[in-house]
């Protein structure tokens, strides 16, 4: 049994990202595409075909619906099943538009789904 450490609900969602990884000193590293398994207000599943590193950085343009979301990231976990890699991301950065598009497009399936936030628990 594992335990539940997310404050909102992540509906399943499949949408193509792109993502530059960054290291503590600021320089870039590995670019590539992947996409969501599931998203929320403060993080996303993200599925790749190679392997990063837990506490890296990562700078993500995500598509939601017709809009580009630029979000800055950080990984707090990663595993590997069936070929591809899930990297748990824990977003820490975004512009106010960028958070606002995000907000709307989480809403949706909030009101779809008519589940609450989970009180005290860690934003992931």
């Amino acid at each position: 049994m594992t335990t539940e450490r997310r404050r909102f609900i992540r509906p399943e969602a499949l949408n193509l990202l792109d993502y530059l990884v960054v290291d503590s000193q600021g320089r870039q590293g590995e670019y590539a595409m992947g996409r969501t398994l599931n998203v929320s207000r403060g993080g996303i599943l993200m599925e790749t075909h190679i392997p990063l590193p837990v506490g890296q950085q990562v700078m993500i343009t995500l598509g939601l619906e017709d809009n580009l979301v630029d979000i800055m990231g950080r990984i707090v976990y990663a595993t590997y099943s069936a070929g591809m890699h899930q990297n748990g991301i824990e977003f820490f950065h975004m512009s106010e538009t960028d958070r606002k598009i995000l907000e709307h497009y989480t809403e949706a399936f909030h009101d779809q789904y008519k589940e609450t936030p989970k009180a005290g628990m860690d934003q992931i």
